[in-house]
Order: structure tokens, then sequence, then C-alpha cells
């Protein structure tokens, strides 16, 4: 079967790649031995919930459940930026929290405290080959979304063991670089004309700054 994707280029301008990409892929071996998270807290640092609360992506059906509050609100920004710069988000694309403690790597154990997401998480699963997921175009747009980030989102293309579908909130309770990240989102999203959906991850400065996190 093969899935395609309409990945936004320069939005300002209005440009438009179209790329066909298999899907889903497989893992290239079997992941870590799967093993249940019985700490009061996930791999990050925060407490394992009970349960989320439910919110919707910006500009699509897109319903997800996540930790109230800023982490919600960065966490959501980068699943907007997917949907509008890499392709369109879907119900049912978008894994949040959870209450199954079956977990396969640690930083899964991320989604029991509602700070992390999985965005398709059967076409970029755990461990699967290099190559057989994200373009080269797309990781720039990841690359780019990690930058504006500024090191308070973790992704699972950087883990040892890969997971590109995987998003996390990356530092502990109370840092005070989520509580001014998630002010800088939730200005830019008030302000017309600027947040997602009106980036251009291409320019060349922007490219520039994004290169760390490729």
């Amino acid at each position: 079967m093969t899935r395609r994707r309409v990945l936004g280029l320069g939005i300002g301008a209005g440009a438009a790649i179209t790329l066909a990409t298999a899907g889903p892929v497989q893992a290239a071996a079997p992941a870590a031995g799967e093993h249940q998270w019985r700490r009061p807290r996930s791999a990050n640092g925060w407490p394992v919930l009970d349960d989320a609360t439910r919110y919707r992506v910006e500009g699509t059906d897109v319903e997800v459940s996540l930790a109230k509050g800023d982490a919600a609100t960065v966490l959501l920004y980068v699943a907007r930026r997917f949907a509008y710069e890499i392709d369109m988000l879907r119900p049912g694309d978008v894994q949040g929290h959870t209450l199954q403690h079956t977990v396969r790597a640690d930083f899964e154990s991320n989604y029991l405290s509602g700070t992390a997401i999985a965005i398709r998480p059967l076409f970029y699963p755990l461990g699967a080959q290099q190559g057989t997921g994200l373009s080269d175009l797309e990781r720039v747009v990841i690359a780019d979304i990690l930058a504006d980030c500024q090191d308070v989102v973790g992704w699972g293309g950087h883990e040892k063991q890969v997971k590109e579908s995987h998003f996390q909130i990356d530092v502990r309770p109370g840092d005070p670089r989520l509580a001014r990240l998630a002010r800088r989102i939730r200005g830019e999203g008030a302000a017309p004309g600027s947040g997602a959906g009106s980036i251009d991850p291409f320019l060349p400065d922007r490219r520039r700054k994004a290169a760390a996190y490729i």
C-alpha cells in the first residue's frame, strides 16, 4: 500500500511538493523486551496520571489526551505544525496519554504521564530501519520544530531505540523553560499571521538554527 503526503514548503509563498512514501514501515528487528512500568513517575520525571484532559489539535479533527497546562500547549503545537507543514492529521493519527503500563523503551512511559505524543506510530514504529521513516524534507521540518521548542521537546528520532513518531516534554515539572515556551506559543497563536501555519522552515536563517537538531 502506498500513501501520499503533501509537505508544505515555503508556506508564505504557497509552494508545495507531493511525496510518495511506502507505509506503514516494518520494524527492523524486535524491539527491546516489553516490561511493565511500575514507577509513580514517567522517565521524564512527570507523575503518572490516572486520567488526562482531552484536547483537539487546532485545524484538524484530531483529539488527544494530555496532561493539562503548559505540557499540553507545547505538544499540541508540535502536532499542529506536523499537520500544517508535513501532512494533515486525521482522527486516530495521534496517541497521547494511556493507561497501558507495558512499554518497550523507557521513554514510552512518558505517555503514562500525558507528556508525550506519538504521531502515526504505525508508520514510524519503535526500531524502524534508518531511512524507512520520515523523508529528508520532513526531517527539516521536524528539526525546525525542535529548534523552536528550545530543547523543551525531545524527539524519538534521537533516541538510541529510534521512534520517529515520538515527541515528549524533555524537562522536569516546574522547569521555567517550559512555561516560557508555552507563553510564547500562546502569544503567537493569538497574533494574526504568526505561529503554526505561518512558518516557513526552509528559510535560510531557520535552516541554520535548526541544523543542530537534524
